[in-house]
């Protein structure tokens, strides 16, 4: 059987301050695999530059050129996000007859140490092996709320995600196949790998302190990735709004009858101006809430319906 071809894919956006060590490090696992005869010496690491602004671009070049290609790099025309960095490194990793691909962050949190564990997950037939990091202790209370609800409201609408797996996986090619079917936009990675059917497989790692510079994960982005997440995997927000809807059609006219009733048998009707604008407030609340859950639905579908690139390619480095 011959030594499997590994491709470390790693997005970058604005990394300048990481790409150094990241570097270092990767090539430092690569090379001692290579050394136990645990993977081929074709493997590779792979930089998708996500439209970043500093010298992350020039660092590759740098790195491809001082490894004869050890390092090879995709440049985006602008930045097009982190989950579509991730597709397009997979996808391009075919060219080079690449076996399996481990997806890593750029600022090595993730740790790297873990990277000839999931080979051998995959030597043992693992098709997909996911990360799933330990706690989430470097997280601030924010974040790791945030976080485990995500998770939790993921599995409650029926959408079955490992808790605190993170984009820290390896997949196999066969993998990568069957996910370029897949041609909708806008594509949350987390929930796809998890539907393939595909054998899994788990690998358990500590989350470490950042390398340099800072995390480029705002809470809008985050959020984005969340309702992204969500309403490409379940409609059940939309039949909580019929469900919602029928309740309050329900308490108004129940609410109706009562007033009715009031007035037939002649009881005195007392004003009640804080419960009117209690009501009103409450139901308003609901139908906006209502309305930003279809919107938020009818937003993903005019992403697809244009279906435009995923991201452009302006220049490669093999």
């Amino acid at each position: 059987m011959s030594l499997p071809v590994l491709a470390i894919i790693i997005p970058c956006y604005n990394e300048e301050l990481c790409i150094d060590i990241t570097t270092e490090k990767l090539l430092s696992i690569i090379n001692n695999l290579i050394d136990e005869n645990f993977i081929s010496d074709k493997s590779y690491i792979l930089y998708i530059n996500d439209g970043s602004t500093d010298k992350t671009w020039d660092l590759i070049e740098k790195y491809n050129k001082e490894t004869n290609s050890r390092v090879k790099g995709i440049k985006f025309s602008r930045n097009f996000g982190n989950q579509k960095a991730i597709i397009a490194g997979l996808t391009e990793s075919q060219k080079y007859d690449t076996d399996c691909c481990i997806s890593i962050d750029a600022d090595l949190q993730q740790d790297e140490n873990k990277i000839k564990e999931f080979v051998g997950k995959y030597n043992n037939g693992a098709q997909i092996v996911l990360g799933i990091r330990n706690n989430r202790k470097t997280d601030n209370f924010f974040k790791s709320f945030t976080a485990i609800t995500f998770y939790k409201l993921m599995n409650l609408l029926g959408v079955h995600i490992k808790i605190n797996h993170s984009d820290y996986r390896l997949v196999s090619k066969e993998v990568i196949q069957t996910l370029s079917t897949f041609k909708e936009t806008n594509i949350f990675l987390r929930g796809i790998f998890n539907e393939l059917g595909y054998k899994k497989d788990y690998v358990y790692f500590d989350v470490k302190e950042r390398i340099n510079g800072k995390t480029k994960f705002t809470p809008l982005s985050l959020y984005s990735l969340a309702m992204s997440g969500i309403t490409s995997f379940s409609i059940m927000p939309l039949r909580f709004v019929t469900i919602l809807g029928l309740i309050m059609s329900i308490s108004s006219f129940i609410m109706g009858l009562w007033t009715l009733y009031d007035k037939l048998t002649g009881q005195e009707m007392v004003p009640g101006w804080a419960t009117l604008v209690v009501i009103i407030g409450f139901t308003s609340g609901i139908q906006i809430l209502c309305l930003g859950i279809i919107a938020e639905y009818i937003g993903q579908l005019f992403q697809e319906v244009k279906a435009r690139p995923r991201y452009i390619i302006e220049e490669q480095l093999d």
